[in-house]
């Protein structure tokens, strides 16, 4: 069975679909009718490692007449860089893109995060289509229109807001998943309930094996409800003026620690966000704000599914200090005026953004972990 929910943007408004078997028959997915679709140039840029994938989808719009180019990338952080963008942007020229071509992005968040600065930046701006292929790109970064690279001073410095003209999240790619990536996009999941959905946490608690072990009726509904959280934000607050911060629950800390691990394959981005919860739970716990109980419970069930809970976790250890840790945090993007952006919480489901936070407290935190 294929669900399906929009992102409600006005003219920009655009539909996920979640299902299994949906890249069979990926044109009935896309917002285009044939005959239209047969007048572009369709672009496939791809994870490497998805090319199965990729060979089905071009089967498909190849029988309906559909004239399709691909280009492979390999996978990971140091993929969504300047020299990755320009490595797609040339692709892209060489091969004659134009305004009415269709960029469509095949595998998890760094594909998806690059293809989508690329399309926001060709020719001003074709269309693009997120094809997430990882637990954590269909649950998290596919949704919502955050496009952009990573740079030496930090994670997303460069990017736009560009949303995709549809989401098609076939959870049958989900079983060639490495066991570590699933995990990793777990963690994402993990994070809706502990921002606004008690009841969704206390599902996972009881289900989460479920979805690791892709046991369909766990699996469509965990990556549904999450999918239907995130687009209730951005339907709210595209741009992030206010409360799609929240999503950044766990990242503050979590993309410092992706930093100072150089991108090395040491951290991947949902490992980073599990261990980055749990101290947003810790120095909330220690300022007061929520039940000292809360953080043992939220550790707990993250590492019950195999996640990385701790900076100690990461192998090996970090060479950074706390104070270098506290200047990664401050070149985030989420700073602002010379105050960093924390979402802390009052307790599982009741997150909230502030600047209102010690750089004591955050140190001796982070002291603590090293």
């Amino acid at each position: 069975m294929t669900q399906t929910l929009s992102v409600d943007l006005g003219d920009r408004s655009y539909d996920i679909h979640i299902g299994k078997g949906l890249i069979d028959t990926i044109e009935e997915y896309l917002p285009y009718s044939l005959d239209d679709l047969k007048t572009r140039s369709v672009f496939i840029l791809y994870d490497k490692n998805v090319y199965p994938y990729v060979q089905v989808m071009e089967g498909a719009l190849g029988q309906k007449g559909v004239d399709t180019k691909i280009f492979a990338m390999k996978g990971g952080e140091p993929t969504k860089s300047y020299d990755g963008y320009f490595k797609v942007m040339d692709w892209l020229l060489e091969n004659g893109v134009n305004r009415k071509s269709i960029l469509m992005a095949v595998g998890g968040g760094v594909i998806g995060d690059l293809g989508g600065f690329a399309a926001a930046s060709v020719m001003r701006g074709i269309d693009f289509v997120q094809v997430p292929t990882t637990l954590l790109a269909q649950v998290d970064s596919s949704v919502g229109g955050k496009t952009g690279i990573n740079t030496a001073q930090g994670k997303n410095l460069v990017g736009a807001f560009y949303q995709p003209k549809a989401v098609i999240c076939d959870l049958g790619t989900l079983g060639t998943l490495p066991d570590r990536e699933l995990k990793a996009g777990y963690a994402e999941i993990v994070k809706y309930g502990l921002i606004n959905d008690l009841a969704f946490f206390e599902w996972l608690e009881q289900n989460g094996e479920k979805v690791l072990s892709l046991e369909q009726d766990a699996l469509s509904y965990a990556v549904y409800t999450s999918c239907a959280a995130k687009a209730r934000v951005v339907n709210a607050d595209e741009h992030e003026k206010g409360m799609r911060a929240l999503l950044n629950l766990g990242h503050t800390f979590g993309h410092a620690l992706e930093v100072a691990a150089h991108y090395d394959g040491r951290l991947l981005h949902g490992e980073a966000v599990s261990i980055g919860m749990v101290m947003a739970f810790d120095l909330s716990s220690k300022m007061g704000l929520c039940p000292q109980e809360h953080p043992a419970r939220v550790e707990a069930h993250l590492k019950a599914c195999g996640l990385k809970t701790q900076i100690a976790d990461i192998q090996p250890h970090l060479s950074q200090t706390s104070e270098d840790l506290w200047d990664n945090m401050t070149r985030d993007k989420k700073a602002s005026g010379g105050k960093i952006g924390f979402i802390l919480t009052r307790g599982i489901g009741q997150a909230f953004q502030t600047t209102d936070v010690e750089q004591d407290a955050v140190l001796s935190l982070i002291k603590e972990r090293l």
